[in-house]
């Protein structure tokens, strides 16, 4: 063999293992290891263990292969700890949008993003009309699987096969995948105590619950009408369940994410170790159990953005017709989950026109502008009409909507700058780009960074490895929050873990199960939920949410013990702390969620008579305060003055009951 030759088979595998020593490189020169959190990294390896001797004899008496066996064990503990009733309405959701996807596309992942997409959509226009009742869900997500009962078994069945198939052609790396998945979805377990899903998030949801219907108060939350997709479904599954589901359906919404990766994968001609090598990194991407663990829409939004990938992807075998309308309900599902994802989406819609250039039809793009439009204009629509800005509290220096102050809302933190240094900063300094530990993104930016410029040198794949690459960097230009990058870091992986077979021998599996492991020991720096003591805390209560929220939300505690026929206003007082979303309107937060209260609280905090807070109270006519040890000698001095009472006080929070003279001006 001349050394030209030699040359040509070298360079490909040169050119990958560049991205392993580039993260040897970061994890060196910035001594990452300091910032390993090993005990949730040994509690991990314990659960992994834990569900390999539960298959174990599962795999010996049913004799089936070690990844199905791990797969019904996790599906188990999910139940368990995420609760039947949720777990229930949650399947009978993903049945029915899968007889609905499956009228437009037969490959089962992207059915089922299709199905939710186009039921998030057209329940968005419905959401202001009292009609969500579980008398109303069940039945019609009933009728809907019965209707379509025929596609849907021959699915089932095709599903079962797929699945031997696939697990037979990898079984290694298969029961790899289930597991990571498994440890992923412990995230799912935990009960909702996120800053973010506290204060904004669960509302829609309880709207729905206490009232079936939502009852925007864009005076009281500014983000009322924000792209509501992500929270409608959580709303449908909760009224269905009667209970929160949240952790359900981000386990769907994980699984989703996977097939649909399996799917755009197999579009590339990857083999099946490399599909399941692609899961199996999915599944150990650090920010996925921080995702898991709240209700922020990057999670449903991996999982439609990759959908829609796959779809637009050449080798897809849709009528070009159902294709085109499938892709317009994706489209519409990340406009309603968000504006960042339809922004970051952009790149593939450059790629699917100029693949698609010459089979264009002006009819077909009219009607799928217009499903665009349907699917996700509900919130944009409301939020014009009831507030005069679409895209409230967003460009309001434009919109001048009363409802904000005549500026744009920015968050300073998330201004660290772009150059093409930001995956190594990301990496190394995450703590900068989002609210984590370093290392808490992962390294899948660093170490594949040589396979992804191999698929760019390839040209049958050049085209999609840049519009991959733009999904990442695309949001991360008006904003440096890596939060936003998500999807797109997931996405990426469809184009680069193919191209790291071109290693020889067993290179190609080290690489990968090496990147996983490294993944899952930081996993649990991508938030405090998994860097927290609570997942201990859940296993050992044996599922007992009121043993980790007293801990790490104790709010939530303090609003449960409000009578249940009590219904005056709930103010909590302490600006980063506005859990109050779970009231369905009686809550009030003096944060900038409520831009007149955290105006009024400014001069309050200042005023040592209390007079400030005083007449806060009675603005707001609350009849409920929550305080927390950030209570100034002002905020105490006017609890003490109208002669509040402290009915009680769990973790760190305190509830004080007004007089009732105290709860009007």
């Amino acid at each position: 063999m001349s050394m030209i030759e030699r040359w040509q088979r070298a360079w490909p595998a040169l050119l990958i293992a560049s991205g392993p020593v580039l993260t040897i490189a970061a994890i060196g020169s910035h001594r990452l290891w300091t910032a390993l959190p090993w005990e949730r990294f040994g509690l991990s390896l314990l659960l992994a263990l834990l569900s390999g001797l539960l298959a174990w004899p599962l795999c010996r008496i049913t004799r089936w292969r070690l990844a199905s066996a791990l797969f019904w064990i996790w599906f188990a503990a999910l139940t368990y700890f995420a609760g039947p009733l949720a777990v229930l309405a949650v399947t009978l959701i993903a049945a029915a949008a899968l007889a609905i996807g499956l009228r437009f596309v037969t490959q089962t992942g992207i059915a089922l993003a299709v199905g939710l997409m186009a039921i998030a959509g057209a329940t968005g226009w419905l959401l202001l009309l009292p009609v969500h009742h579980a008398w109303t869900w069940w039945p019609l997500l009933l009728a809907i699987v019965i209707w379509q009962r025929g596609p849907l078994l021959q699915c089932l069945r095709g599903m079962q096969d797929g699945w031997r198939a696939s697990v037979d052609a990898a079984p290694k790396w298969a029961a790899c995948a289930v597991t990571l998945l498994g440890l992923a979805s412990t995230a799912c377990w935990l009960p909702t105590m996120q800053a973010d899903d506290l204060t904004y998030h669960l509302g829609l949801p309880y709207h729905l619950l206490h009232h079936a219907r939502y009852v925007p108060m864009p005076e009281h939350q500014v983000w009322s009408f924000a792209p509501w997709a992500g929270d409608v479904l959580q709303g449908v599954a909760m009224v269905m369940s009667r209970q929160e589901a949240r952790g359900a359906l981000n386990a769907l919404w994980i699984a989703v994410t996977a097939m649909t990766l399996w799917t755009a994968t197999t579009r590339l001609s990857a083999s099946a170790r490399a599909r399941w090598a692609c899961i199996a990194l999915f599944a150990s991407f650090p920010p996925l159990v921080w995702l898991g663990a709240g209700m922020q829409t990057e999670l449903p939004a991996m999982a439609v953005l990759i959908a829609l990938a796959a779809l637009l992807l050449p080798e897809a075998r849709s009528t070009s017709e159902t294709r085109i309308y499938a892709a317009a309900i994706l489209i519409g599902g990340l406009a309603a989950l968000k504006s960042m994802h339809l922004w970051t989406a952009l790149p593939l819609l450059a790629y699917a026109a100029w693949q698609h250039r010459a089979h264009g039809s002006w009819r077909r793009l009219a009607i799928a502008v217009v499903i665009v439009v349907l699917i996700g204009g509900s919130s944009y629509w409301f939020a014009w009409r009831d507030t005069g800005n679409p895209v409230l509290p967003l460009l309001n220096s434009y919109f001048a909507s009363p409802y904000f102050p005549l500026r744009d809302f920015e968050d300073p933190r998330w201004h660290a700058g772009v150059s093409p240094l930001l995956p190594w900063n990301m990496t190394v300094d995450t703590d900068r780009y989002l609210e984590a530990w370093d290392g808490g993104i992962g390294f899948t930016l660093l170490a594949l960074a040589g396979a992804w410029v191999l698929a760019l040198l390839r040209r049958d794949t050049r085209a999609f490895a840049i519009a991959a690459a733009a999904t990442v960097v695309l949001p991360l230009i008006p904003l440096q929050y890596a939060r936003y990058a998500f999807p797109g870091m997931v996405l990426l992986l469809v184009v680069v873990v193919p191209r790291g077979e071109a290693l020889p021998g067993r290179g190609f599996a080290w690489m990968i199960a090496s990147l996983c492991l490294l993944n899952l020991a930081f996993q649990a720096n991508a938030g405090w939920t998994h860097h927290s003591s609570a997942l201990k805390r859940i296993l050992r209560s044996g599922g007992d949410a009121a043993t980790v929220l007293t801990h790490y939300a104790p709010e939530r505690m303090l609003i449960a013990a409000i009578p249940a026929d009590d219904s005056s206003i709930v103010l909590a007082t302490d600006p980063a702390r506005g859990y109050v979303a779970e009231l369905a309107g009686r809550g009030r937060n003096v944060s900038l969620h409520d831009p007149a209260l955290d105006a009024a609280r400014v001069p309050a905090e200042t005023d040592p008579t209390g007079q400030g807070w005083r007449d806060l109270f009675a603005s707001t006519r609350a009849g409920w305060i929550i305080v927390t040890p950030a209570a100034s000698p002002a905020l105490r001095k006017a609890i003490t003055d109208t002669a509040a009472t402290r009915i009680e006080r769990i973790g760190d929070a305190e509830l004080w009951r007004m007089p009732p003279m105290a709860k009007t001006p």
